[in-house]
């Protein structure tokens, strides 16, 4: 098995934050075949899949204000990685939270010129949409495999 997973150490996990790391695991997923489909010029599928991944991470962001916003029973989970371990998540994790700011308008914007097919301006705004959205969808997954299931806090 090449990610051996207890699931025993699930119960651990609040279900909102499993939920979060699968809704960024989907969006990852549906933007690169939205990425891929532009590229085979399939643009009704593109379409499709790119305003599916908005919706994934417009409810992956209802969740994750569920979870860390209102009081649902979640406490903050400290990482117990220590030395360069350490370092690389808390960079990952503030590179990441600055950028996931970021995306909401960036996706807005870039989905708006694309309904309104003004392609050039549309074309201009996903080459920084794209990187900044699947960066923060594969590191939401990446900090989360990190603090509840790579380096887990002592029970």
């Amino acid at each position: 098995m090449l990610f051996p997973l207890d699931l025993g150490l699930l119960a651990d996990v609040h279900p909102l934050a499993t939920v979060n790391a699968l809704l960024n695991g989907l969006a990852t997923v549906l933007l690169v075949v939205g990425f891929v489909l532009i590229k085979c010029r399939r643009e009704d599928a593109h379409r499709r899949v790119m305003l599916a991944a908005f919706g994934v991470s417009v409810v992956f962001l209802i969740c994750y204000l569920a979870y860390h916003v209102w009081p649902v029973g979640a406490k903050a989970t400290p990482f117990s990685g220590s030395g360069a371990v350490k370092t690389a998540y808390y960079a990952v994790l503030v590179s990441h939270i600055i950028l996931a700011a970021a995306v909401p308008v960036l996706a807005i914007r870039t989905i708006y010129l694309g309904l309104r097919d003004r392609r050039a301006a549309h074309r201009r705004w996903a080459r920084w949409t794209f990187p900044i959205w699947l960066y923060v969808s594969v590191t939401g997954v990446a900090i989360y495999l990190m603090l509840y299931h790579l380096y887990p806090a002592p029970a």
